[in-house]
């Protein structure tokens, strides 16, 4: 290309096992793209399929670039990533030669586009943009560490900006159990041998992220945090090297961002090396911001499964990893919530799958109940074949069976005992009001919805006083709760209070004391219920 050209960067939005990217957080995928096309000498446009939505025209470019697609499907608070009917309409409107990449580049609606990439749509666009063919490459560890330099900046374009934006870095890419083909489900292996980044790469991406304005960053890409920095990269099982840890994340510590989290974790490493593993981990309760999360591939708990789809992990193996994650994170810390747990990742369908599977799932998470640990979050999901396809008809009526009894008899009492009545939940950033009441959560990898009985003002964060649980969620109080000032509405969401108290309540106020609402409320167990919450300012 001749002059300067302009690129339209369109993030549709990703959501990867290695990366996420539907707000609040941004994928540095598409952050690689701007700067593989600043590397090729462009000037960039960067919108996001909200800014679409709410109106804002599409960049006139030279180059049009969409990254979309979920490969995980999840529920979300407040954006969706690009559908595929939005694709199709979007693609005509399109200017310049168009590009696309991410999981929406298989899919028959994005035909229309120039090129669809299925590995690095950084890569691709770079070579494309400085006259090479167009082609299928990973991008080289130069070119990484440059272009999510060069990118950087198009965090402060996104809608999130600077709050509640969490925006995530790569530490590495690739397996370690590459050379046996790894999990027969997981696209990972197929990028080959591990690639890592050094630490100092990160702390100077991170640093110029910093300086930007972020606040809240997530170490994640890569298949096994506690794995970062492992030299015997032709292992299925690395030995971990706490050294580099630390050196990463006491770096990332002092840089001063509110939140610090991490994502994956391959229970088999900490299983088979329990002394650098508990090192590894206490770095991260003690660097990372609590309520972090490390994901842990169970996949399944039966053996045949286990032995049909080369999964990493055996479900003993998982125990001891629960075991000592717990003993190490499950300290408190200061966002109310423990600094590291474990979570649990179940995919239901695999080859080998029978109905007795269910069972053995079931079986394993009952032994971590039972022996009073703690899993932050359990997903369960169907397998999605991005590599191969599945033979194995799932039962809907059993995998809905299933997924309930979870929720009700382990989600349920987990949460009962990771957050229990009286916690106090800091900085919970209000997204959306549905009806009467507000949710929000904490920034963090995988964080913890929670409702508000009252609407508060949305875009700014509050201090959380746990009332109840859901099976997923919690409902709470703002806190500290100003009796004298707060609605009407607000009043009888406190415990024990109602309707009929709340209106006493309302045309009895101000009050000066807790022995003063005592005479109204005439219940001594609801009144020392309320001691702590209410203040009377």
């Amino acid at each position: 290309m001749k002059g300067r050209p302009k690129v339209a960067v369109i993030d549709g939005y990703i959501d990867d096992p290695a990366a996420l990217g539907v707000p609040p957080y941004i994928s540095p995928m598409i952050r690689a793209v701007a700067g593989a096309a600043r590397d090729a000498g462009a000037d960039v446009e960067y919108v996001t399929v909200d800014m679409i939505r709410n109106g804002h025209p599409l960049p006139d470019a030279d180059v049009s670039v969409v990254l979309s697609g979920n490969t995980v499907p999840g529920k979300y608070l407040r954006s969706m990533p690009m559908s595929l009917k939005e694709l199709k309409e979007l693609s005509p409107k399109l200017s310049g030669w168009k590009m696309i990449g991410g999981s929406s580049a298989f899919a028959p609606e994005s035909q229309k586009f120039d090129f669809r990439i299925h590995r690095d749509l950084a890569a691709s666009l770079y070579d494309g943009m400085v006259g090479k063919e167009v082609g299928e490459r990973l991008r080289t560890l130069d070119e990484w560490n440059r272009w999510m330099l060069l990118g950087a900046d198009i965090v402060k374009k996104h809608q999130d900006f600077p709050e509640p934006l969490m925006v995530e870095i790569e530490s590495y890419r690739g397996c370690h159990r590459w050379a046996s083909g790894g999990c027969s489900f997981c696209i990972e292996p197929s990028k080959g041998r591990p690639l890592m980044r050094e630490p100092e790469d990160i702390l100077a991406e991170a640093a110029r992220l910093k300086d930007l304005g972020v606040r809240n960053i997530r170490v994640g890409g890569q298949t096994c945090i506690v794995s970062y920095g492992a030299e015997d990269l032709e292992s299925g099982c690395p030995r971990p090297n706490p050294p580099k840890v630390r050196r990463l994340f006491e770096g990332l510590r002092g840089m001063g961002f509110d939140n610090l989290c991490v994502d994956n974790a391959n229970p088999a490493v900490i299983a088979r090396y329990p002394e650098e593993a508990e090192e590894v981990i206490g770095i991260l309760a003690d660097c990372c911001t609590s309520g972090n999360v490390l994901a842990l591939g169970l996949e399944s708990a039966d053996p045949a499964v286990e032995e049909a789809n080369n999964l990493n992990s055996t479900a003993e193996s998982v125990m001891e990893a629960v075991r000592l994650i717990n003993r190490v994170g499950g300290e408190r810390g200061e966002t109310g919530l423990p600094k590291i747990l474990p979570g649990l990742n179940i995919i239901c369908g695999l080859d080998g799958e029978t109905s007795e599977t269910y069972n053995m799932d079931l079986a394993l998470l009952e032994r971590i109940r039972d022996e009073g640990l703690l899993v932050r979050r359990i997903n369960i999901r169907q397998v999605i074949g991005s590599r191969r396809p599945f033979d194995v008809k799932v039962s809907e009526k059993r995998f809905r069976k299933f997924k309930e009894t979870v929720r009700e008899e382990i989600d349920h009492p987990m949460l009962e005992r990771l957050v229990p009545i009286g916690t106090v939940l800091r900085d919970v950033y209000a997204e959306i009001h549905d009806g009467n009441i507000t949710f929000g959560r904490q920034p963090g990898s995988y964080p913890l919805l929670v409702g508000i009985p009252y609407k508060v003002d949305l875009d700014r964060s509050y201090d959380v006083y746990v009332t109840e649980w859901g099976f997923r969620s919690v409902t709470g109080v703002t806190y500290p709760f100003e009796i004298n000032r707060m609605p009407m509405s607000s009043l009888a969401s406190l415990p024990g209070i109602g309707k009929k108290r709340a209106a006493a309540i309302a045309a009895a106020r101000p009050f000066g004391s807790l022995e003063d609402l005592g005479k109204v409320v005439e219940d001594p167990r609801v009144v020392e219920g309320l001691r702590g919450i209410v203040t009377f300012n």
